[in-house]
């Protein structure tokens, strides 16, 4: 009878033990075609999962390339909150700027700062913990000379300060590439130092995105 019982408390601790079993942190990477390529081997999302333990995180991309921060709010129902996510990093930017000169649209600054912030509420209400990117590059060059540094630069200021408004983490990709940049590109290149054209990331791009991710993610997780 005692080893009975013995028995019977072993297997229902075991049975316990596997019900309280945590899951791994749910974390869907939402942006444009740089996110949509994360996802490639050695694109910075793949390079996550190497760099983040597997039974404590579930990575999962979606990025669409082209896409601006109305499109995110559009498809976010979709292609993120049916996920179920724990957290969501949101990375846009490039498009709203870059696409203003090259195709003659993109968005103007409130309009931006009002989809990113209805964006946010949406997957707040979802219980989902929000992380901000802000834009990293449009040209590579140290001397602000890229044609779209002021407004990139604006619209990075505005997810900082919707960030601090929030009080929301923040992987703030903008600042540390150029920190990057200006130790590693004394030549002033346009590309080729984090890039592979001025915005998508070449392979020392995608290990360095990648480092400063897994610096908040790992802050954000540990703090739930």
């Amino acid at each position: 009878m005692t080893t009975f019982f013995r028995i019977s408390a072993i297997v229902l601790m075991a049975g316990l033990l596997a019900m309280t079993a945590a899951k791994p942190t749910r974390v869907v990477f939402f942006g444009d075609s740089i996110t949509q390529a994360g996802v490639n081997p050695g694109g910075y999302i793949d390079r996550l999962k190497k760099m983040l333990p597997s039974d404590q995180f579930e990575l999962i991309g979606a990025g669409i390339g082209g896409n601006k921060i109305y499109d995110l709010y559009l498809r976010m129902e979709e292609d993120v909150l049916a996920k179920q996510p724990d957290v969501v990093v949101v990375w846009v930017g490039v498009n709203d700027v870059w696409h203003k000169s090259s195709y003659g649209t993109g968005t103007d600054p409130d309009k931006f700062v009002k989809f990113y912030e209805a964006v946010v509420k949406k997957l707040q209400a979802a219980n989902a913990r929000v992380i901000l990117c802000t834009p990293a590059a449009i040209g590579e060059k140290t001397d602000f000379t890229n044609q779209q540094d002021g407004d990139l630069n604006l619209y990075s200021q505005l997810i900082r300060d919707l960030a601090a408004r929030r009080n929301l983490p923040l992987v703030d990709l903008r600042k540390a590439v150029l920190e990057y940049n200006l130790k590693s590109n004394p030549e002033n290149k346009d590309r080729g130092i984090l890039t592979t054209d001025r915005v998508h990331l070449n392979e020392a791009g995608n290990q360095f995105v990648a480092e400063q991710m897994q610096k908040v993610l790992t802050t954000v997780v540990a703090t739930k």
